[in-house]
C-alpha cells in the first residue's frame, strides 16, 4: 500500500468494483465501527439507510460480551439506531452456541463475565457456579469483564489449572476502544494473566476471528461468503474473521488500528477505509455500475 487517500485496496481497480458489486450483506463490527464509546458516529445512520435503500441487509458483530443482546439493543435505540435480536451477535452468543454443539452434556459454569453476560448464561439455561473450591464446573469461561474481582480472577486461574475441565475464551481482543482517557483491559489480556498463573491457554477462543460467527449469518440469510463484508477496526479479529470465511475484508480507521499499523501486517484487508461512510461509497459506486 503505497498511497492513501480514503481508502486504499491490494485489489485492481476492476477486481475492487467486482468484490464490492457481490455484497448482499454486511456484517458490522460496533464499537470503533459505528461508534466510539458512546458517542455515535455522524455518518452511522446515513450509512445504514444506504444499505437500507439498495437492498443490502446488515447485522452487527460483536466481540464484547459485557452486555447481553437486550443490553446493546437498548444502547443502539439511545444512539438512534433501530434493531433487532436477529440483528445482534455478540460473542457471548456464539460461546452459548459453540457449547451446546461441542459439549451438550455441560451445564455448570465458571464465568469469569459481568452480570449482564452471566444472565446471558442463565437465560441460556446453564448454572453458574460461585467462587468456590467446592464448587466444581464443568466448564470455564472467561470473557471481558469490567466488573472483575482478584478472587474471582484467582478462581478462573484455578480451574484454568485443572487439565480435565474445558477452558473457553469469548474474544481474543487485548483491549477495548474506548473514548476515554484509560485503557480497558480486555479478555486476551486477561487470559494472558491465567497463562502466567498456570501455563495453560484457552482450549478455544470463540468471536471474531473464528469465522462461525459470518457462517451463520450466511446460512441464516441463504447467501454465499463471497457476497458478505466484515467491516470492523480491527485486522486481527475483524478483518480475519472475514479472511477465515472467505468473505469480504474491510478495515476501518476509525477504531483501535492506524494506518501505521495496519501496514506491519502481512496479509492486507480487501479494503482499507477512513470509515464506514468511505466504504459506502465503494458499495454505491459498485451498485451504479
Amino acid at each position: 500500500m503505497t498511497h492513501f487517500d480514503k481508502y486504499s485496496s491490494p485489489l485492481s481497480a476492476e477486481k475492487l468494483m467486482e468484490a464490492c458489486a457481490k455484497i448482499k450483506h454486511v456484517a458490522l463490527d460496533m464499537d470503533g465501527t459505528i461508534y466510539l464509546g458512546s458517542t455515535l458516529f455522524p455518518y452511522t445512520k446515513d450509512f445504514l439507510a444506504m444499505l437500507t435503500r439498495h437492498g443490502i441487509s446488515y447485522s452487527f458483530l460483536t466481540n464484547n460480551p459485557t452486555k447481553s443482546s437486550k443490553d446493546y439493543l437498548a444502547k443502539l435505540a439511545r444512539l438512534g439506531i433501530e434493531a433487532t435480536e436477529e440483528q445482534m451477535y455478540t460473542s457471548s452468543i456464539a460461546t452459548i452456541d459453540h457449547i451446546r454443539l461441542n459439549h451438550p452434556e455441560a451445564k455448570r459454569l465458571f464465568c469469569l463475565g459481568t452480570p449482564s453476560m452471566q444472565a446471558e448464561f442463565e437465560k441460556a439455561g446453564f448454572i453458574l457456579c460461585e467462587d468456590n473450591a467446592e464448587d466444581r464446573p464443568d466448564i470455564l469461561v472467561v470473557a471481558f469483564d469490567t466488573t472483575l474481582e482478584y478472587s474471582r480472577l484467582c478462581r478462573a486461574a484455578w480451574w484454568a489449572s485443572k487439565a480435565d475441565i474445558p477452558y473457553i475464551a469469548t474474544n481474543p481482543d487485548w483491549v477495548c476502544p474506548t473514548d476515554e482517557d484509560t485503557i480497558l483491559v480486555d479478555c486476551g489480556s486477561v487470559c494472558k494473566a491465567i497463562e502466567g498463573a498456570t501455563k495453560r491457554q484457552p482450549d478455544i477462543v470463540i468471536g471474531k476471528p473464528n469465522p462461525n460467527m459470518l457462517y451463520c449469518i450466511r446460512d441464516k440469510y441463504g447467501l454465499k461468503s463471497d457476497e458478505i463484508a466484515m467491516c470492523g477496526d480491527r485486522i486481527y479479529t475483524d478483518v480475519a474473521t472475514a479472511q477465515n470465511a472467505g468473505s469480504l475484508g474491510v478495515l476501518v480507521l476509525s477504531g483501535e488500528t492506524t494506518l501505521e499499523m495496519s501496514l506491519t501486517y502481512e496479509r492486507q484487508p480487501d479494503i482499507t477505509a477512513l470509515n464506514i461512510e468511505e466504504f459506502g461509497k465503494l458499495l454505491l459506486k459498485s451498485h451504479d455500475q
